[in-house]
């Protein structure tokens, strides 16, 4: 995203809690309908509320992107991982994905000498290959708090070479 987008990208803080719920949620529900049945949709979230995305705030490691004073999209990371990205679906498309990717990048590559691993979205793989990544398997969502088994694709990125 160009920096005259009017999006800016801060830590998640105490409060976002319900903003990153509704991302998670307009995002799947528009986005993934192309690839999962209404059942695996509607079930996605299981148990998850604004309350678990607090939580997961208070581990400091979500990035938020926001534009006008309302979050847009976001990203986790930890070293050697990209745990979650979601862009709200008025925004994708626009780049925003890809500039949290690479925030996200940074941060998985920190402390990691190895390849860069998620669990993509069937939707999603396409986008995760544009940038790098590759598939390395089929399975399940592994952070799934009830509803139907979600299938993911696995996938990983070679590390970054020195100057790219």
């Amino acid at each position: 995203m160009s920096s005259d987008s009017g999006v800016a990208f801060r830590p998640a803080r105490d409060g976002d809690g319900q903003a990153l719920l509704e991302t998670t949620c307009s995002s799947i529900m528009a986005l993934g309908a192309s690839h999962y049945p209404a059942e695996v949709l509607s079930g996605w979230m299981g148990t998850r509320d604004a309350a678990y995305y607090e939580s997961e705030i208070r581990e400091g490691t979500i990035t938020v992107a926001e534009c006008d004073g309302a979050v847009v999209g976001y990203v986790d990371a930890v070293p050697g991982e990209v745990v979650r990205l979601f862009v709200v679906p008025s925004f994708a498309g626009r780049g925003l994905g890809g500039a949290l990717l690479r925030i996200a990048l940074d941060e998985a590559q920190k402390d990691h000498a190895g390849p860069i691993k998620l669990e993509a979205t069937l939707n999603a793989e396409s986008f995760y290959a544009h940038h790098g990544f590759k598939r390395v398997g089929l399975g399940y969502f592994s952070l799934q708090r009830g509803g139907a088994p979600i299938q993911v694709v696995h996938m990983e990125r070679p590390v970054r070479a020195e100057g790219s």
